[in-house]
């Protein structure tokens, strides 16, 4: 009886074993931050609504590089005619003409950056929000972002791709 029992024991170690490998301790699941939040309408929107106020900025300072353009041929046409006071003075105007468009042009780059930062935020915190619903709903351990090869290597047997249904749960 000790015999076959023991042997009995013997025969299912190895069939526990190959159950124990085959179910992974957790679930995990992995995405592309990048094609996700590309294929939301949000970003879109958020997109346009950068791209409009940079084309306010960028017209902007097009029409003040073509006014300082302006001033400086004006300039150059006359500084021989010029008595030597005034034509300090206009070259004071130009300089600091030019120094106000340097200043605005970096002014204008701080408030775009610091203006995407804010129009984008909403959308990063939808997609960031929906990843813990559906790591929570689906008992995830944990959620990887695959983008920037960062996880060079997925098991794709142990964990799964959810990439379209946050894509789906996000439209």
């Amino acid at each position: 009886m000790k015999k076959l029992f023991f042997s009995f024991v013997f025969m299912l170690l190895p069939l526990l074993a190959v159950a124990q490998q085959s179910v992974p301790a957790f679930k995990f699941a992995y995405f592309s931050y990048d094609k996700v939040l590309h294929a939301m309408t949000d970003y879109a929107t958020a997109t346009r609504s950068l791209n409009e106020l940079k084309a306010k900025y960028d017209a902007e300072t097009k029409r003040s590089v073509d006014d300082f353009n302006s001033r400086y041929e004006d300039f150059l046409e006359v500084q021989r005619k010029l008595e030597p006071s005034i034509l300090r003075k206009r070259q004071a105007e130009l300089e600091e003409l030019l120094e106000r468009n340097v200043a605005f042009r970096k002014e204008s780059e701080r408030l775009l950056k610091k203006a995407e930062g804010e129009i984008y935020a909403p959308v990063h915190a939808k997609l960031n929000n929906a990843v813990r619903q559906m790591g929570k709903e689906s008992g995830y351990a944990f959620i990887l972002n695959t983008d920037n090869n960062s996880v060079p290597f997925v098991n794709t047997a142990m964990g799964e791709d959810v990439t379209e249904a946050l894509i789906a749960a996000l439209k």
